[in-house]
């Protein structure tokens, strides 16, 4: 059963936030945060725990719950689980995301997940030239349809784990129109796959010579957990390691699940990372080197690490250079910061 409330200004019934997304209805122009588009409802930003874009409801009608089925269903398309698909249906959020971006006129993009192409012409909107990778075959050829006569986009249709990414960026970036910035830092701006976010992280953070900064919708418990878990949490892992490492993570806002289609079982959250230059990573002799001592740490993260890194130097070395560094001979690697274990590789790698 659907409940209701009425808006005062325009005395409409309209359906409660704990039912959204209800056919019926027509526009509504107040400020109440009621909006009906397409007839459809859609709960106002404050409801979704994200800031308002605007003082008036800005929803636009191209990318809202039914044009997205319709879309989707002209092309006998439904979201794919295995490739978890959800689609966006509030271009107010991808709107804040480009504004995250701080994108300039000219600007080279990568959207990885472009799906109908809602984040796409935001990106476009705001100035952007646009690289678009679509692991789906029938989505990137739906985009591509999109934006057949913009010459600001381009969609590939592969995997973005298994390709290699740079030399196209750069070819990109050589091709498009006179005018554009380039010889400047790429962005990165997606609403990924939830079940891709760490191999997408892994490997766009050391990407700090392409790109200046990286804007990601992931999922809300990822993003609490790769911006803020400290040592002597239960969530610190290497990822944190790897994240500082490499760049600057701030979480900017959660986005609720209802945002979606198909919905999640989970919300969202937006991150910016701001990418470090090679001349700003912490140093150590070997980057590969060092992570590969962090994954061994933390492989036994509840052991000392006198123990689970006895197979790259004997313990008795290890507690030495714990001792050194003022560490207790009895670390864990969950008590260590980023700064101690540099200190402890670059240590025990001058032995």
């Amino acid at each position: 059963m659907i409940s209701a409330v009425h808006c005062s200004s325009h005395r409409m019934l309209m359906p409660s936030s704990s039912s959204p997304f209800q056919p019926g209805g027509r526009e509504c122009e107040c400020e109440c945060g009621c909006c009906y588009s397409h007839s459809q409802w859609k709960p106002s930003m404050s409801s979704l725990g994200v800031p308002a874009a605007s003082p008036r409801c800005a929803l636009r009608a191209e990318d809202d719950y039914h044009s997205t089925l319709k879309v989707l269903q002209s092309r006998g398309r439904f979201p794919r689980k295995s490739l978890g698909q959800h689609y966006m249906l509030n271009s107010a959020i991808n709107e804040l995301m480009v504004k995250e971006a701080q994108l300039k006129e000219g600007d080279v993009v990568l959207e990885i997940g472009p799906g109908t192409g809602a984040l796409t012409n935001a990106l476009v909107n705001a100035g952007a030239h646009v690289f678009a990778i679509e692991k789906d075959a029938h989505m990137a050829m739906l985009v591509s349809e999109r934006f057949n006569n913009n010459g600001k986009v381009k969609v590939v249709q592969e995997d973005f784990t298994r390709c290699h990414i740079e030399p196209q960026i750069l070819s990109f970036s050589t091709s498009i129109a006179p005018g554009s910035n380039y010889g400047q830092m790429a962005k990165v701006v997606s609403n990924l796959p939830f079940n891709i976010a760490t191999d997408v992280l892994k490997l766009l953070l050391p990407m700090g010579d392409m790109f200046s900064h990286v804007v990601l919708l992931l999922q809300d418990e990822m993003a609490l957990r790769v911006v803020g878990s400290s040592p002597g949490t239960p969530e610190y892992r290497q990822i944190n390691i790897f994240v500082n490492f490499y760049s600057v993570p701030e979480y900017k806002f959660k986005v609720q699940r209802t945002n979606f289609f198909p919905q999640p079982n989970v919300d969202a959250a937006v991150v910016v990372f701001k990418l470090k230059q090679v001349v700003d990573y912490p140093h150590v002799a070997s980057p590969k080197g060092f992570f590969s001592m962090v994954n061994s740490a933390f492989n036994g993260k509840r052991k000392m690490l006198r123990k689970s890194l006895q197979h790259l130097c004997a313990s008795r070395d290890i507690e030495s250079a714990l001792r050194t560094l003022g560490l207790p001979e009895t670390s864990r690697p969950g008590e260590l910061e980023m700064d101690d274990f540099v200190r402890l590789y670059n240590l025990l790698n001058s032995q």
